[in-house]
């Protein structure tokens, strides 16, 4: 019977072999310092490893013809990886589309209120997609939208980019805006 060791089950997800559950006969073993000592006998690296180093033999690249193993402190190679995934994670950048409904009949003073919550999404690093919904027979009358779509960009100016154009599709347009300030720091 196999214990349920927790370690082991993480480790067999990421794909990690380390020390005897490396089982391709020859490796192509590198040092702690980073110098090649070529291709040998996986027994013949895993003893080198524990008596001369006291370290672990790591499988870092088991796709290469023959696999690249390592000789490092697994527990130390973990932290690295650890402190690499923490820190990509840290500057990503999450960007969430919001989204704002209008119709063809939006009063001003409704499409000024409209038009503040649009720039305070966009300052807060937001896209906003702007959706204009016909009812009926007003999508004969597209030009209004158009118009109501054009509105909002001048009133917005230099503060946003229109990353996608208005568009009709069936009963609906659309459009997305992201901030100015975000569309040149991507650049």
């Amino acid at each position: 019977m196999k214990p349920k060791g927790n370690f082991q089950k993480k480790e067999r997800d990421k794909g990690l072999r380390v020390n005897q559950r490396i089982r391709i006969p020859k490796v192509r073993v590198i040092d702690p310092d980073g110098e090649q000592l070529g291709v040998m006998d996986t027994r013949e690296a895993l003893d080198l490893a524990q008596n001369k180093y006291g370290l672990d033999l790591i499988e870092v690249s088991p796709f290469a013809k023959p696999p690249v193993c390592k000789i490092m402190d697994f527990g130390k190679y973990k932290f690295q990886l650890k402190k690499k995934s923490q820190e990509a994670k840290k500057n990503q950048m999450i960007i969430v589309v919001k989204e704002i409904k209008l119709r063809p009949t939006t009063d001003k003073h409704d499409m000024d209120v409209k038009i503040k919550s649009i720039v305070k999404f966009l300052e807060q690093g937001n896209k906003v997609k702007v959706s204009l919904r016909f009812r009926g027979r007003e999508v004969v009358h597209a030009s209004v939208g158009k118009a109501q779509m054009d509105k909002i960009v001048d009133h917005l100016g230099s503060t946003a980019v229109i990353e996608q154009h208005p568009k009709l599709e069936g009963k609906q347009m659309t459009m997305v805006l992201a901030s100015s300030s975000a569309a040149a720091s991507s650049k």
